[in-house]
């Protein structure tokens, strides 16, 4: 049990830290009073003052950070502006929140998920440049007998160049980005001798076990794949290239995770794969037995999952709060306290039933429910 709360724990804390960190960067900048930075939510376990005035802490339940702004009502940056002009002389007032100019409230909000997002960025640069990526092409060594690959065309000897039209770099690729495809049938570009052609395939849906032994369904067109030539191309990236490759890795990351979640929206994917914290404390501690490398690397996946989920136009979520911040540039003024408060017991709502919904998703894979 400890070999998986401790590394949850740690992957928490730093992965919470960074975005709670986006947002106090920019309200520092802008000039906004910060009177809490916590990681975690309930009682304080441990914490301090620093010279500004601001309380940093610890508590108890690990499942995300606040940052509480001066003159806030709670943690979800709420106040209501009308008292708040009463209350505060002009002093403080220029260390509200809340009277901050629109962009400067919205980038104040952006920062927490631009953070998850440059930590990931920084974790791919860092593998990329001293531990190597890896370009080995993807050749097909064995086309299994009747399998959907079989049946949609795919030979021994293709050289695997594209899955629906994202490149395959790497034979890495190949696996990834049929997993994460959501339509009924993918699309292959191979290169057979001289000739390119696009192959349609239609995947079949099986229970199986990921690289961490876990029972998951999968998507499996039926081939064994192998090195072209037999040669493994694996190197080091100087900082252009490496910085390419981990944009790139980020941008398909996200874009793929918000096409899976449409998929699932729409029933075309499976909804058992959403997990919550039981399911990403036991993923991290399974991952942390194969080295630092491979957590370090599932914290960067966890980094642009954070900044994505946030991003999600729900109140209570920064991507709420941005909401907002649209409504009040086109409506010229904010938004009643009284419209906001509903759209928070809706956002309440929303998020409590996701939460029920994934611990129920986390509780099934242990075997608790059948």
């Amino acid at each position: 049990m400890l070999s998986y709360i401790l590394p949850f724990i740690i992957l928490i804390l730093i992965v919470v830290f960074i975005h709670e960190y986006g947002h106090y960067y920019f309200a520092k900048k802008y000039g906004v009073g910060v009177t809490d930075f916590s990681i975690g939510f309930g009682q304080e376990i441990f914490g301090w003052n620093d010279k500004s005035g601001t309380r940093w802490k610890i508590c108890w339940i690990p499942l995300g950070g606040y940052v509480k702004f001066f003159g806030d009502r709670n943690v979800f940056s709420q106040a209501d502006q009308e008292k708040i002009l009463k209350k505060y002389n002009q002093e403080d007032r220029e260390k509200l929140f809340v009277l901050k100019p629109l962009y400067q409230r919205v980038l104040i909000v952006f920062g927490g998920p631009l953070a998850n997002f440059i930590l990931a960025l920084v974790i791919f640069f860092s593998i990329y440049t001293f531990v190597g990526k890896d370009f080995t092409p993807a050749v097909i060594n064995e086309v299994q007998k009747d399998s959907p690959a079989m049946v949609g065309g795919l030979k021994q000897n293709d050289v695997i160049l594209e899955i629906d039209e994202n490149q395959v770099k790497s034979i890495m690729d190949v696996s990834k980005y049929i997993m994460m495809s959501t339509d009924d049938f993918i699309d292959f570009k191979v290169r057979r001798s001289y000739e390119e052609l696009i192959l349609k395939i239609k995947p079949n849906t099986v229970l199986g076990e990921d690289n961490l032994g876990n029972q998951i369904k999968k998507r499996m067109v039926g081939i064994k794949l192998g090195a072209y030539n037999n040669e493994i191309n694996h190197v080091k990236l100087g900082p252009a290239q490496a910085i390419y490759h981990a944009a790139n890795e980020v941008y398909y990351v996200s874009t793929s995770s918000l096409k899976y979640i449409g998929a699932m929206l729409f029933g075309k994917a499976d909804t058992s794969q959403l997990g919550g914290p039981i399911r990403i404390a036991k993923i991290s501690g399974q991952v942390a037995e194969f080295g630092v490398l491979a957590f370090i690397s599932m914290m960067a996946y966890i980094s642009i999952s954070l900044g994505l989920v946030n991003l999600f136009p729900i109140p209570l979520l920064d991507g709420g709060h941005l909401m907002f911040y649209a409504f009040e540039k086109v409506l010229g003024r904010p938004l009643s306290q009284k419209t906001q408060e509903g759209f928070f017991r809706i956002g309440m709502f929303l998020l409590i039933s996701l939460m029920f919904f994934t611990t129920f998703n986390d509780l099934k894979d242990l075997g608790l429910f059948k």
